[in-house]
């Protein structure tokens, strides 16, 4: 490749970077004729890949309501979509190198990931949570449930308690991040150890290689239901942290995020969308149902 050496070198530079840094992502969807949508293949309920190879869960069924706003926005209705399965640690930088167009998963909005990507609206009021066995020792579950000790005071001090136990964390997730803040803040002498996935964090507790796995609570009660070992298993009745998640997006772009948003506040205010919840989480509560008539925006 020649450049003109007549160029500024700051014009040379800006020639080298990859299109996606600069280029409005409509612009983009409209000269390709495609929108891509990235998502996690072991994240249920928000998204995986059921038995046929297919996208599926809460949040795949959000981006297909925002995949119809983009063609009425894009002008065409025959746009393609394309679903690419992304991984713990690349899902961000497809995001921001424009790999992928939105994240359709379970992410929890931060200040430390603005700094990479941008976010919708939250489209559910997460939190981690803590999945141990059903038989593991009462006053281990107590401290993970907030109760005081129904045994002895002397024997029941939570480092007491916690110390020398292993608890476990899906890599590169905002609760592994947490779980080492919280450690340290504690000061706990406990075994911290990541897993790859989420189903190898439910084994891990199965196999008592791990005494507590702690991920978005929403996703262990759907592993634990689903689990052949359900009975062995007990999510603890208690968030740890609330984090509302939502869809990631490139940063710097109001046009897609307003497309985006747009999408969702209409679909939240539908009445397709209880229906929607409900095939995933069950009945919502009040607290729910005002919390997404909270963040959904007028037009």
């Amino acid at each position: 490749m020649r450049y003109d050496t007549r160029l500024p070198l700051t014009a040379v530079l800006l020639a080298l970077l990859p299109a996606a840094a600069s280029a409005d992502t409509m612009d983009r969807i409209r000269e390709s004729g495609k929108l891509t949508l990235g998502y996690r293949t072991d994240a249920r309920p928000f998204s995986y890949m059921d038995a046929s190879g297919n996208a599926t869960g809460y949040a795949i069924a959000l981006c297909e309501a925002v995949s119809n706003a983009v063609k009425t926005e894009s002008g065409n209705a025959s746009l393609s979509v394309q679903w690419v399965p992304v991984t713990v640690e690349d899902r961000f930088t497809s995001v921001r190198d424009g790999k992928v167009d939105l994240l359709c998963g379970p992410d929890s909005e931060t200040l430390e990931l603005r700094k990479e990507v941008s976010f919708s609206i939250p489209v559910f009021q997460g939190g981690i949570g803590a999945l141990v066995r059903a038989d593991a020792p009462l006053p281990l579950r107590e401290i993970l449930s907030g109760q005081p000790p129904s045994g002895p005071t002397w024997r029941g001090s939570p480092a007491r308690i916690l110390e020398q136990k292993t608890f476990s964390a899906v890599a590169g997730t905002r609760s592994e991040s947490w779980l080492k803040e919280k450690a340290r803040e504690l000061q706990i002498a406990a075994n911290l150890t990541t897993v790859d996935s989420y189903e190898a964090g439910v084994s891990g507790v199965l196999d008592r290689t791990a005494d507590v796995f702690f991920a978005d609570r929403a996703i262990l009660v759907d592993a634990a239901q689903s689990s052949t070992s359900a009975d062995d298993l007990l999510v603890i009745e208690r968030l740890f942290t609330s984090e509302p998640i939502a869809l990631a997006l490139g940063r710097n772009d109001d046009n897609f995020r307003l497309v985006v948003d747009r999408a969702l506040s209409k679909l939240y205010t539908s009445p397709e969308f209880e229906t929607l919840y409900l095939k995933w989480f069950g009945e919502p509560d009040d607290a729910t149902k005002s919390f997404f008539r909270i963040n959904a925006l007028p037009e």
